[in-house]
């Protein structure tokens, strides 16, 4: 499955008309096909996590952002389902809180980057700070205009320190959002999940839209690209960012510790312990 086309090349301007949220276009099948193939991805990634946490060398970051409904929480289980969670967190990025607000806005974002062997998964992330706080006026321009080229040189830092970076924007359109924001309403296992200020939010799209263009275009860079994702389609959806996060991970090369000296003289005695078991 092919993917460039969704990647935002550094330095090109994008606009969010030019994705279709509805595309399907790089997976030659259709939705069934589509969930047999992210099962077999689901034990690629398996695999390559256990490789990762055993290396203990790479870390692995996930930004996912998007607009209400889109599916973070959604892409988050369909991915990594079946990963082991020791090598795993999932970093989910709120309102702050007073702690939290008087630090700099980075603060409580770096203290959930991914240490050694390990995969951390942000739902939300820095770019809250571009986001709604642009949208909402919550802080002047002059002062959130300047976090494009913090967030720029932040994530510089994490990558020459030895973190992969990999960001999702996952796109859907307003009428595939009404649609999940009735199912909500409409089927009471989703109630918990409605919130009546995403209807406010939505109000305010098409300044979203010119928002997130704008951290697109600013913040796609070489050393951690974005990936406008088709949304609409929710099966889609996870198995493009399954694919990605797949084909990173084989890219970064990782191989097993050395097993210790002597394999053979430890085998060999193990060995003898379980047949003195089995003569009982």
């Amino acid at each position: 499955m092919k993917h460039k086309k969704y990647l935002v090349k550094p330095g090109e301007k994008v606009k969010l008309k030019d994705f279709d949220p509805n595309d399907s276009s790089e997976f030659d099948g259709n939705k069934k096909d589509g969930k047999e193939a992210l099962l077999k991805l689901n034990k690629e990634i398996e695999a390559l996590q256990e490789l990762m946490y055993a290396e203990g060398k790479k870390r692995l970051l996930v930004i996912l952002q998007a607009m209400d409904t889109a599916g973070k929480d959604g892409v988050i289980r369909a991915v990594f389902e079946g990963v082991n969670p020791q090598g795993v967190h999932v970093a989910p990025f709120k309102a702050p809180s007073p702690l939290e607000l008087a630090h700099d806005y980075l603060w409580r974002i770096h203290a959930q980057t991914p240490k050694k062997g390990e995969i951390v998964i942000f739902n939300r992330s820095q770019y809250e700070d571009v986001l709604p706080v642009r949208v909402l006026n919550l802080m002047p321009e002059k002062v959130w205009s300047k976090r494009f080229h913090h967030i720029n040189e932040f994530e510089r830092i994490l990558v020459d320190e030895g973190t992969v970076v990999l960001k999702f924007y996952l796109h859907i359109n307003p009428e595939e959002q009404a649609g999940r924001f009735l199912a909500r309403l409409e089927e009471p296992d989703k109630h918990w999940k409605f919130n009546p200020g995403d209807l406010e939010d939505r109000k305010l799209w098409d300044s979203y839209m010119e928002a997130y263009e704008d951290v697109l275009n600013k913040t796609s860079t070489e050393w951690a690209p974005w990936y406008v994702i088709p949304s609409n389609k929710k099966w889609y959806r996870n198995l493009l960012v399954a694919t990605i996060v797949r084909d990173t991970l084989v890219n970064m090369k990782m191989e097993f510790p050395a097993p210790p000296p002597d394999l053979e003289n430890y085998h060999q005695a193990v060995l003898e312990i379980v047949r003195s078991y089995e003569q009982k």
